[in-house]
């Protein structure tokens, strides 16, 4: 199992929301580069970078963001993964280009499915994932500020049949609140999309609400079912968790 540490960035600086509200925000630093460095000397798998301004459509912000991202990705070698105002194929490519691993992809996907065919077919599976924010059932999109019509698991299965194979599922209620993963829906997902197509095996990485350790272990314990990661936001920054054991926990056997 995969350990993402998350670094979220609004106008320049590494915040935490609480269930995205903007207003609901803490200031964890004001260097993400010297962030990621820390979470990076860890041994952690990934980083897990959102551009807030980005979802939330300030192009003046999110240009601070990018630079922090830039500064990220020349401070450290372990794999990138961004999301956060990706609407257009020219977002994804320049992400890409600027040497993210992987993309994430939300509001475009649920406003247009069909245009994932595009995405995927052009940049690949494994540099694309789906950003999967979830409230009462329905997909978030736009900063999460916007419910789509279509129900979380219907979307999954359209954009499969583009090559999806790998979604991150979030639930808003739980995001930055610390009271534990919602390990039911995330593994209900990943059982229902492999179903779906079980001839491609296909991947969710867990996010929303990260309490402790025993998170990590829930998690862990659920990996077979096709539940690859688990993103750790707050509860790191708050010290409810501490990285080199989840870290561990991860990695054990069985």
């Amino acid at each position: 199992m995969q350990i993402f540490a998350a670094i979220d960035l609004k106008n320049g600086h590494c915040v935490r929301l609480t269930q995205g509200d903007p207003d609901a925000e803490t200031v964890y630093g004001h260097d993400p580069a010297a962030m990621a460095e820390q979470w990076a000397e860890f041994g952690v798998d990934w980083l897990h970078v959102v551009n807030l301004d980005g979802a939330f459509g300030d192009p003046e912000k999110s240009a601070k963001n990018v630079n922090a991202l830039q500064a990220i990705l020349d401070r450290v070698t372990i794999p990138v993964q961004f999301g956060g105002g990706l609407r257009r194929l020219e977002d994804i490519a320049r992400a890409l280009d600027l040497g993210v691993s992987r993309v994430v992809v939300g509001s475009m996907a649920a406003d247009r499915p069909r245009q994932m065919l595009d995405v995927l077919g052009q940049f690949g599976p494994e540099q694309v994932a789906l950003g999967l924010d979830v409230k009462e059932g329905k997909v978030a999109t736009h900063g999460w500020r916007q419910l789509a019509e279509t129900d979380a698991l219907k979307l999954v299965q359209l954009i499969q049949t583009a090559g999806l194979t790998h979604v991150i599922y979030t639930d808003i209620s739980r995001d930055g609140m610390l009271t534990g993963i919602n390990l039911e829906a995330t593994v209900a997902l990943a059982r229902a999309a492999n179903a779906s197509n079980p001839e491609r095996s296909f991947k969710v990485i867990a996010s929303g609400g990260v309490a402790s350790i025993e998170d990590v272990k829930r998690v862990k314990a659920v990996e077979h079912e096709g539940v690859e990661g688990l993103i750790i936001g707050k509860a790191l920054y708050t010290g409810a968790v501490d990285l080199a054991e989840a870290i561990r926990v991860a990695r054990s056997e069985g």
